[in-house]
């Protein structure tokens, strides 16, 4: 299957992808209609695409006791195509597992509609990278890839330099998230696809969520052959972006403005990561090892009434001791970054946003 070119030109120019969350209710059952209502809200807030049945839409969902991945990808594509847009709009589907698996979640992908797989390599520590490799270029034989570099603390591994080449050399990749949360491991993957033939093909986004300002406005330059090659992140799929929606669409259009005005206003958004980053500290819980990073999402939704409240399929994911403290004193100290005066405005504050179009 080929991109539409549409849809791949967006994705090379750069756009918001949140990672779309689960909305359960009381009783952590699926509640389809705050499900469709934070699809809505992605519409809405002018998100370029979503991302669903990923890490933030909780892996739990594959279990067959649960069997919500053909759900939540269903009901993301239903409102998407009634919203009628007049733009496009990507749609990545979350594909993870062995390459059975993999294979079986790329068809339910393509049954409805998804543009892409974000291809999760977690949970393959003991495959060998040639092996993890040989997967790819199965799955990309049937949609195409959104690479994903996962970090090892929430499930992922590293990887070394040789094998983001030969990634990149993978015909049908896209595109690649970076969320190693680590410098040296995101230069191995922006080196190797610069020094790929498939540069040009590959757009970058950045899944650091504790650097993201600061990825969309580097140059990552490289002299190749005798010659200057560039390459900059040009967008983000993002947990962090799950919330404050709109608020994230208005700074990537910030940034760009500054990127083609000579950097103007450079020194401001390099001040703006600082208070992103402090505000994913809040939301993502590093101090106790991202455990509460699902519910830290939740809470932010909740506060903002687009979901219920913070439950997850697995009763131990809550708040960790402090988060929630934590996250008041973000919304106090950084009020321009969210986005709750946008949600109220679009959905009195607490309705599951069946109004939205």
């Amino acid at each position: 299957m080929a991109l539409r070119s549409d849809v791949q030109q967006l994705l090379h120019a750069g756009t918001v992808i949140p990672a779309h969350p689960l909305a359960l209710n009381a009783s952590r059952q699926f509640d389809e209609n705050r499900q469709r209502g934070l699809t809505r809200y992605y519409l809405a807030s002018g998100a370029g695409g979503v991302a669903v049945g990923v890490h933030t839409t909780q892996f739990e969902i594959r279990d067959p006791r649960i069997n919500l991945y053909e759900t939540v990808l269903k009901v993301a594509a239903e409102e998407i195509g009634q919203a009628q847009l007049d733009r496009p709009f990507i749609k990545v589907a979350g594909i993870v597992g062995p390459t059975e698996q993999a294979l079986k979640e790329a068809e339910l992908a393509l049954k409805y509609g998804y543009d892409l797989g974000l291809l999760s390599m977690g949970g393959l520590q003991n495959w060998t990278e040639a092996a993890i490799l040989d997967r790819v270029r199965a799955v990309a034989e049937v949609i195409p890839v959104f690479g994903f570099y996962l970090q090892p603390s929430v499930g992922g591994r590293i990887f070394s330099y040789d094998f983001w080449h030969q990634f990149a050399e993978i015909p049908n990749i896209q595109a690649i998230k970076v969320a190693s949360f680590n410098r040296y491991q995101t230069l191995d993957v922006v080196r190797a696809v610069c020094h790929s033939s498939r540069r040009d093909a590959i757009a970058l986004y950045t899944g650091n969520d504790d650097n993201i300002v600061a990825d969309l406005l580097t140059t990552y330059r490289f002299t190749i052959d005798g010659k200057s090659v560039e390459k900059r992140f040009v967008g983000g799929l993002l947990g962090h972006w799950a919330v404050w929606t709109k608020k994230a669409v208005e700074l990537l259009d910030e940034i760009k403005t500054c990127l083609n005005n000579g950097n103007d206003g450079l020194a401001e958004l390099l001040a703006r990561n600082v208070e992103v980053t402090d505000s994913n500290a809040a939301f993502f819980d590093p101090a106790h090892g991202f455990h509460g990073c699902i519910a830290g999402i939740h809470e932010v939704l909740r506060r903002q009434g687009l979901l219920e409240g913070r439950w997850c399929l697995n009763p131990a994911e809550e708040l960790s001791p402090g988060q929630m403290e934590e996250i008041d004193r973000v919304y106090a100290a950084y009020p321009h970054l969210n986005d709750d005066d946008f949600v109220a405005t679009i959905s009195s504050g607490h309705s599951s946003l069946r109004s939205i179009r």
